[in-house]
């Protein structure tokens, strides 16, 4: 942490920035309404959440002892406005921050205070110290209650009690190994052995849950649970990223993937779109072989990479990324559609085995060329991993491709011609196929590497001079150069179109340069240096990797995404335009006092800025100034038209009665009736309704309605009433009749 303190709010928005400390602050503290910050020095302000725009300033202040060297800060439950800070000397302090005094002093254990944390139990914390012990203290009577120690496992780093019932401690060391402690027993339950591949620097038990969250300096937070029966905790779910800074990076699949191969041995795959995309490329069981042979899984992992190409047509059929690692004379293939390691590892020239330095693989997807420190390229088949042939000059004393080192490699897009460069500076041109020697020239110094585009046949080269040459393939002979680094140069890369050339240096510029002008269209300068660099092939966002910084950094091309664009005002390489890191703020990371306050107007208004507006010439065509995304689906208008027409007209939705039918029940609970038992009850409804209130028409035609409605009709009921008695009299005579054959 700096010497400054930032406030932002949940829209990540920089709300305040406060700067009061002189010297660098190592703790905060947030409590109640305020933060507390601490320096190395001892000096302790308080800042408060609320009127934060209108005050900046610290609310209060305590100064403490001269040498006191504070560790760690912490507020004990249920102390109202008190805080306990730790001594690197091994020290506690128990303040008052509302009247800025110091209430008391425990005596400590003679040994640095590396963290402390309150218990549910009242009184009752838990302080972690360097010798690797754990102390269980009260702070109300200053006494000890119990102490664990772990001396194996280094210095306490982080403590955390468990709050869902179980008496548990978790504690987690400069090892990386979490202890947990069974409080009630006083002993150890249970230990995760290399938790992390650094030092824990935070743990914390979740809620009323068994999940213990941990986070190390590895670059890493890791969620742990504890459900078994024997209290053991078992990985739930992790985020991980580089535990050190990543050396080369390429964007796969059209910009949704980066690929990165980093320090710390691993070989990455991240997505710019969903971080639960992102992962670890496997080694093939690497936690089964680090317990079996009781080592760490760095040691068991591949030698860090030091340069790989990858193609995306193979993907599905066989592997399709080949790597070259530190100090290995064999190069290994991975297989993207699985994220494993391949099957077949590539070894050139078996006879005189020396490290691979640089590899690439055809446009096809079918071969891997691999170039070695002796000076050595051979063709392999990806497939089978069976070698097809070598490339030998036989100008050479050695018997090989070049004198020295192959530092670079590449192929053309139609699998003519193989490039090739050395270290002292020559340049070789092969037939592919035939594997003779085309042509070649020298540059005159020692060549880092170079980059190659396909699509225009440019090579462009890095040497030790600082220089950026451009060599036409077919032509044999330079066509750029470029200067203007003043450090040695890091990377760099062609854009999709084959029209940009960016390059990055040790100097802290990243320059990018036109390659049908000749001339620096852009360079920006950054504190870090960048170590490598990749352009998107929708040239809209470029990835970066700084130095001793584990992460990839994203910048838009704002030249993608608005109409206009400031190139002469630092096309001339004088100016370079400063900026910050990108980091998860919204907040502008360009600084105001050097950045030229122009909008869209006053670019087109001011002639001096750039040289490219100009009115439309008579009888030819004038190029729109707008960005890419608006205009490149005009292309494809029509069948964008076809593809959204409706297949069939809109309906009209059905309309829903006012009152919803629904059937009567005993639980009280409302049922819909069905549409159909619904219609029918309706059609009943409306014929009963007819049949009462039609008068003038009988809604039925037996006889005795038809009686019983003129009965009522003339208010006589004689033809009704005789009919009823013939009706009963022959139904009488009927029933003796039928029990009488019966008997």
């Amino acid at each position: 942490m700096g010497k400054g303190r930032e406030v932002r709010e949940e829209s990540k928005e920089l709300v305040a920035t406060w700067s009061r400390h002189v010297e660098k602050v190592n703790l905060l503290l947030l409590y109640g309404e305020h933060i507390y910050s601490v320096d190395i020095k001892g000096n302790v302000f308080i800042w408060a959440f609320k009127g934060v725009e209108e005050n900046w300033a610290p609310v209060g202040s305590i100064s403490l002892d001269d040498n006191y060297g504070p560790s760690c800060i912490m507020h004990p439950d249920t102390y109202l406005n008190k805080v306990i800070i730790g001594s690197e000397k091994g020290m506690l302090q128990l303040w008052n921050i509302s009247t800025k005094k110091k209430l008391y002093d425990f005596k400590g254990w003679g040994s640095p205070v590396q963290c402390c944390v309150s218990s549910s139990a009242l009184d009752v914390v838990a302080v972690g110290c360097a010798d690797g012990k754990i102390h269980i203290h009260n702070v109300r009577y200053d006494e000890e209650l119990v102490t664990f120690t772990h001396s194996s496992r280094g210095a306490v780093t982080a403590l955390s009690f468990c709050t869902d019932g179980q008496p548990f401690l978790a504690s987690g060391g400069s090892s990386g190994t979490i202890s947990v402690w069974n409080l009630e027993k006083r002993r150890l339950q249970s230990v995760i052995r290399d938790a992390h591949d650094g030092t824990i620097t935070s743990l914390h038990f979740l809620a009323n849950e068994p999940v213990l969250m941990s986070s190390a300096a590895d670059n890493s937070i890791k969620m742990w649970i504890f459900d078994a029966s024997d209290g053991e905790g078992r990985l739930l779910r992790f985020r991980s990223g580089h535990s050190a800074p990543p050396l080369h990076i390429r964007f796969y699949k059209n910009g949704r993937h980066i690929l990165s191969a980093g320090q710390d041995r691993a070989f990455r795959l991240f997505s710019t779109i969903q971080d639960q995309q992102c992962r670890e490329l496997s080694q093939r069981h690497v936690s089964k072989r680090a317990k079996k042979f009781k080592v760490k899984e760095e040691e068991i992992k591949l030698k860090p990479v030091i340069s790989f190409d990858c193609v995306e047509i193979r993907e599905r059929d066989w592997c399709n990324v080949v790597t070259c690692h530190m100090d290995t004379p064999y190069a290994y293939v991975w297989r993207l559609q699985n994220f494993v390691l391949g099957e077949h590892i590539l070894s050139p020239c078996p006879g005189r085995p020396t490290p691979v330095k640089a590899c690439a693989i055809s446009i096809c997807g079918n071969f891997a060329i691999l170039g070695t420190e002796g000076g050595w390229i051979e063709r392999f088949n990806l497939q089978s991993g069976l070698s097809r042939g070598s490339y030998i000059d036989i100008s050479v004393s050695n018997g090989c491709a070049h004198e020295g080192a192959v530092v670079s490699i590449a192929c053309d897009s139609t699998n003519s011609n193989l490039i090739s460069a050395g270290y002292h500076g020559d340049i070789k041109v092969w037939d592919f196929k035939g594997h003779e020697l085309k042509s070649r020239w020298e540059i005159g110094c020692s060549v880092v590497k170079f980059v190659y585009h396909r699509g225009n046949g440019l090579l462009a080269t890095v040497a030790d001079d600082m220089a950026i040459r451009l060599f036409d393939i077919i032509a044999v002979r330079i066509v750029r150069r470029f200067v203007g680094h003043t450090d040695r140069i890091t990377d760099l890369c062609f854009s999709e179109d084959g029209k940009w050339l960016l390059s990055a240096s040790m100097d802290g510029s990243l320059r990018i340069w036109d390659v049908i002008l000749a001339r620096q269209i852009d360079a920006m300068h950054v504190d870090v240096p960048i170590t490598a660099l990749s352009l998107s092939p929708n040239m809209d966002t470029l990835a970066t990797s700084h130095a001793d910084h584990n992460g990839i950094y994203l910048w838009l091309n704002q030249m993608m995404f608005s109409g206009s664009c400031n190139v002469d005002f630092y096309g001339s390489g004088k100016e370079i335009l400063s900026v910050q890191m990108p980091s998860v703020s919204t907040s502008k990371g360009i600084e105001d006092e050097e950045t030229p306050d122009l909008d869209d107007k006053d670019l087109f208004a001011n002639k001096e800025v750039s040289t490219y507006f100009h009115k439309q010439i008579p009888d030819l065509i004038t190029l729109s100034l707008l960005p890419k995304s608006q205009w490149q689906s005009l292309v494809h208008l029509d069948i964008i038209k076809v593809r959204n027409k409706p297949v069939e007209p809109p309906k009209k939705p059905e309309k829903a009665p006012f009152f919803l039918p629904t059937i009567p029940s005993l639980q009280g609970e409302v049922s819909f009736k069905p549409n159909a038992v619904a219609a029918v009850e309706e059609n009943m409804n409306s014929e009963h309704s007819q049949l009462v209130h039609d008068k003038h028409q009988p809604a039925l035609s037996s006889q005795f309605f038809q009686l019983l409605y003129s009965s009522s009709e003339t208010k006589t009921c004689e033809c009704f009433l005789q009919l009823l008695f013939f009706s009963c009299f022959f139904y009488l005579v009927e029933s003796s009749n039928a029990y009488g054959s019966m008997a």
